[in-house]
């Protein structure tokens, strides 16, 4: 039991190809594609011609612009036909996300990608090149026989049984020879099919490389799936961090609670004596365990964090630095959930960092979110000479940043100022129910 052909490749070798439906949907591939091709011609013809003439009242600019896009339509239409000599889809290559919505955004992101370019490519050796070549293989390797194949048949009905024209260049007049001609017509038929399959195979490898994603992946795909992959992974690595934070503060910070307030208890019903001075000393333990764990809990992730966004755990961070600091965030909403969490930690960083070495009087953090970037900006008036490598903890912060493809900059000459910029891309989250205490979107 031989495997069922998956494309035209695998089919051409088989014994039993002349029998099967390949050589027809060889056929139909190319047909298709000169049928495809004489109209993809005239649309782009058409285009340029209207652009072109409405170019001197700068209405015809837009539509020139637009017809640079003309090969997206097409690279789809040719994926879809590659269905015909190939089993397996044809995905497109994954295109750039726009850093907005809108058709402007769209529109400017497709203009910048290689693969609109290779398709704009495709588009027009297709309308110039490919579809005539098509059309001339269709021709010689299937009109060609079934004419000489049809021969009998032509001197029977046109010639009246004395002649017949044979490819309009010479006249049969022999019914031996009208039948000869009849066989070797049937012989290069069989042939023509290989050389239909074969063209139609070619044409189609052709294709797939110009507009279709890479077999088994390649290197473009497994770059894509390791970044979706190192996305999902930092997306499990917030919710770890948030699920440790939840349990904590619902299970062992209620536990502390409840016994530092029984040792009180204790303390209050003791007499005074050694038993007295040793509840009063566990009484005082429990409550700095009590402090350290909801340390703990907010440095894991705070609350405020989760619950209201980021400027106002910016805001929060602010207020427990040790040296004031002017906090001034532009932010449409909420941002998600990796993006707020890598900025935040990179503010308190810094804000640590302030408080413990720069002898600053005074720091600010700035920033918004522009041209679809999270920008952040943490300015203190030291005196500088701050270095990443040396033990700052900022390098595990860039760490952080960049598996969100984002960058951290560090310029702090000596004497100061010191300035840490974060730039990180992210699209903001929708927005919200009121009092939706959810996380937002991932």
């Amino acid at each position: 039991m031989h495997p069922r052909p998956r494309d035209l490749w695998q089919a051409l070798p088989a014994p039993r190809y002349l029998l099967s439906a390949w050589p027809w949907r060889s056929v139909a591939y190319l047909v298709t594609g000169a049928a495809a091709g004489a109209a993809t011609l005239v649309a782009v013809v058409a285009a340029v011609a209207v652009g072109g003439v409405l170019t001197v009242v700068l209405v015809g600019l837009p539509m020139l612009v637009l017809t640079s896009l003309v090969g997206i339509p097409v690279a789809r239409l040719e994926r879809h036909r590659l269905r015909l000599v190939d089993r397996v889809p044809a995905p497109a290559r994954t295109p750039r996300q726009p850093p907005a919505t809108g058709p402007w955004a769209w529109l400017t992101t497709r203009l910048r990608e290689r693969a609109t370019w290779r398709e704009l490519g495709h588009a027009l050796l297709f309308a110039l090149v490919l579809w005539p070549v098509d059309a001339v293989v269709v021709a010689c390797a299937l009109a060609v026989p079934l004419h000489l194949a049809a021969t009998p048949l032509l001197m029977s009905t046109l010639g009246g049984g004395e002649e017949a024209k044979v490819l309009k260049q010479w006249t049969v007049t022999a019914w031996p020879t009208a039948f000869g001609v009849a066989v070797l017509g049937l012989a290069l038929l069989a042939a023509g099919a290989y050389v239909l399959g074969l063209a139609a195979g070619a044409r189609a490898e052709l294709t797939r490389v110009l507009v279709a994603a890479p077999r088994g992946g390649g290197p473009e795909a497994r770059v894509v799936e390791l970044t979706r992959s190192r996305v999902r992974l930092v997306d499990a690595f917030e919710a770890e961090r948030r699920r440790i934070e939840r349990d904590l503060h619902d299970g062992a910070q209620q536990r502390l609670v409840a016994l530092t307030m029984a040792l009180g208890l204790a303390r209050l019903d003791a007499p005074p004596g050694p038993l007295a001075d040793q509840l009063a000393r566990a009484h005082g333990e429990a409550g700095k365990a009590l402090e350290e764990l909801r340390e703990l809990i907010h440095g894991i992730h705070p609350k405020v964090l989760a619950d209201y966004g980021l400027t106002a755990a910016v805001a929060d961070a602010a207020d427990r630095s040790a040296v004031p600091v002017d906090v001034r965030l532009d932010l449409p909403g909420r941002l998600p959930q990796a993006v707020e969490a890598a900025a935040y930690f990179v503010v308190c960083e810094a804000l640590a960092n302030v408080g413990r070495h720069s002898g600053a009087d005074r720091a600010e953090v700035t920033g918004g979110h522009r041209d679809g970037r999270l920008v952040l900006r943490i300015r203190d008036d030291g005196r500088g000479g701050a270095d990443a490598g040396a033990g700052s903890g900022l390098t595990g912060l860039a760490d952080r940043v960049s598996v969100l493809d984002g960058r951290l900059s560090l310029s702090s000459p000596p004497g100061g100022p010191t300035l840490l910029c974060v730039e990180i891309p992210c699209t903001p989250c929708p927005p919200r129910a009121p009092y939706e205490r959810t996380a937002p979107c991932a």
